[in-house]
């Protein structure tokens, strides 16, 4: 990162006489380390600057929508409307958390960093061609303190963000906080002048207007939605954005049922799809057109930081309180035996919150990660001191007997008892039932082996399927007892675990089973503490990780280290790929492979 430095006189109200403050300037910063990029660059590696802009394509959605504001406390947003606006700075896809100049040009603070002064691009602009401000910057702050999310409001209590020139914003914080400030540079900005007539909280029926490359072009709510490429964006040409957003229109399909959308792509129906299911992927890729090699296939290793799924046991509920109820279920979960018989042995199993990176906590605690650890003692599990964490395993044989077992005898312990092959708990009587919540439409080969499993163990789990709006306001309610989520990869512990896990963020959408505890809490805290010391962030990410994976708060399923996903073959794409993406927004339309199609897919 180039930074200079420069000397900034303040001239004192009481005639103390003149005081020097160093100031630093900086285009671009990192969470973690230094940023790859220098002042200079032109262009992201993982693009082709000279790509040609061109061509339609269609994509596919599962589910519903009925709104275009990504930000509304209720309702289904449309695919890709977070994508609307500008950021102040932007992320690359090659490394972990950098930031670079989009809407802001350059950033002035102290070493502290408890405050910081941005300047704005002359050139930014609204896709009505009016200029974004400091003024807009500021409201869309103040509109995201009163109108967004809870955890907003908590995060960001008594920063201030003002505009103190034209195109010149200041952020001040009440105590120094790096990491606070940088979660501002990417903070969608938001036309002061359309937004203040509209709720951030309350969905909306027509397009918002944006200001990133591409716009709401036609739509029908519920079945599709069509972005266009804004022909004069007025940050095509920026480092950021060279050699990305290609094609002129992209247009997503909604399908109530993945399967169909399987057949709707086999026929050519739209042009890419991402394939989450191993068995699809081994047994349906096949036929004419790929033969033919009119669609191409494509399984990648990908070594980065990999989202995992999980079960979430809503321990809010009484009848998931105690941790041997949840290990006793989590011993229920034949994975071994799914993984073969169902998926292809494709997946592997998740046993971190950071999967696939060094702070996966593995082998015993070492000496700097016991610091952070004892003065939990007594407050977290004693297997965290103890023992190395792995979910259960079988043979694969499909039969878990020797899992049961121990899931029988956690059950006894915690109070239940099986009568006329009936888990009742022993004080109440009361049957040991809940449900799983699941969406609509989705692949769920797993549940009826898994619900086969909990009902030799007297547990009855129901399943109920609901559509893509009731799934979501559910989920925001904690209206649930399990459901399936995705843990989204995490590169590093940063701040974000904060919305995770922190107990002040409780009605997290994020904290899916609803985790308030003051060892989390006291570990979360300290992660944010030491934002950009490496050393101590590799300790204290193990020892989170420990401590939430034996508390058992969710049931590990599966990850994959894979990408796998076909296309109609009408693109071009960079000869690198991004370390954190596909990088389907840095592709482009080829005329030459397109014209080798059948005509109704050129």
């Amino acid at each position: 990162m180039s930074v200079r430095l420069f000397a900034a006189l303040v001239l004192s109200a009481l005639s103390f006489g003149v005081q020097a403050e160093t100031l630093n300037e900086s285009y671009a910063f990192a969470t973690l380390g230094e940023p790859k990029y220098a002042t200079d660059f032109s262009h992201f590696d993982y693009v082709n600057p000279a790509a040609p802009k061109g061509g339609d394509v269609r994509l596919a959605a599962i589910g519903t929508y009925d709104n275009f504001n990504r930000f509304a406390s209720r309702g289904v947003p449309g695919e890709r409307t977070g994508e609307l606006y500008d950021t102040l700075f932007t992320n690359s896809d090659d490394e972990p958390s950098s930031y670079y100049p989009l809407i802001a040009e350059s950033a002035r603070f102290p070493p502290d960093m408890r405050w910081m002064e941005l300047d704005i691009n002359p050139r930014a602009r609204f896709h009505d061609g009016s200029p974004i401000t400091a003024a807009d910057v500021a409201f869309t702050f103040n509109k995201f303190m009163t109108e967004g999310v809870p955890q907003f409001r908590t995060i960001y209590k008594g920063v201030t963000v003002k505009a103190i020139s034209h195109l010149t914003v200041r952020i001040e914080l009440p105590k120094p906080d790096k990491d606070q400030l940088l979660g501002l540079f990417g903070l969608p900005i938001l036309s002061a002048n359309f937004w203040q007539d509209h709720k951030l909280s309350e969905p909306l029926n027509t397009p918002p207007l944006g200001s990133g490359p591409y716009k709401v072009g036609s739509y029908r709510l519920g079945q599709y939605i069509t972005y266009e490429r804004v022909r004069d964006y007025w940050a095509a040409n920026l480092p950021v954005n060279r050699g990305r957003y290609n094609f002129d229109t992209l247009r997503y399909d909604y399908y109530l049922d993945d399967k169909v959308a399987l057949e709707a792509f086999k026929a050519g129906a739209y042009d890419f799809r991402p394939e989450g299911s191993p068995k699809s992927w081994a047994t349906q890729y096949q036929g004419g057109n790929f033969a033919r090699n009119f669609i191409i296939k494509q399984d990648e290793t990908n070594q980065a930081a990999q989202n995992a799924r999980w079960l979430a046991f809503n321990v809010q509920r009484p009848i998931f309180a105690d941790r041997r109820v949840r290990e006793a279920i989590t011993l229920a979960f034949d994975f071994d035996w799914m993984n073969k018989a169902l998926y292809y042995d494709a997946y592997q199993r998740t046993n971190s919150y950071f999967q696939n990176t060094v702070y996966a906590a593995s082998g015993y605690p070492d000496a700097a990660e016991l610091a952070w650890l004892a003065p939990l003692k007594g407050k977290v599990p004693e297997e965290v001191f103890t023992s190395i964490y792995q979910p259960p395993t079988s043979d694969g044989s499909g039969n878990n007997r020797e899992n049961l077992l121990k899931a029988t005898e956690l059950l006894q312990q915690a109070g239940w008892e099986v009568k006329d092959q009936q888990l009742v708990n022993s004080q109440t009587g009361k049957p040991f039932t809940f449900e799983l919540m699941l969406l609509s439409g989705s692949n769920f080969q797993y549940v009826l082996p898994f619900q086969h499993n909990l009902k030799r163990l007297g547990i009855d789990m129901q399943i109920r399927e609901i559509d893509a709006s009731q799934f979501t306001r559910r989920m925001r309610k904690r209206d649930f007892d399990m459901m399936p989520t995705v843990y989204s990869a995490m590169p590093f512990p940063n701040s974000s675990l904060q919305i995770r896990w922190d107990s002040d963020y409780i009605d997290s959408s994020w904290n899916t089973p609803g985790v308030s505890d003051p060892a989390v809490d006291s570990l979360v805290r300290q992660i944010v503490k030491h934002q950009g010391d490496e050393k101590a962030l590799l300790s204290l990410g193990r020892a989170l990780d420990r401590v939430l994976t034996w508390n058992m708060y969710m049931l590990p399923m599966w990850y994959s280290n894979h990408d796998r996903y076909a296309y109609w073959d009408k693109f071009s794409s960079p000869a690198i790929r991004p370390t954190y993406s596909i990088g389907f927004d840095n592709w482009w339309f080829d005329v030459n492979k397109a014209a080798r199609l059948p005509a109704q897919r050129q």
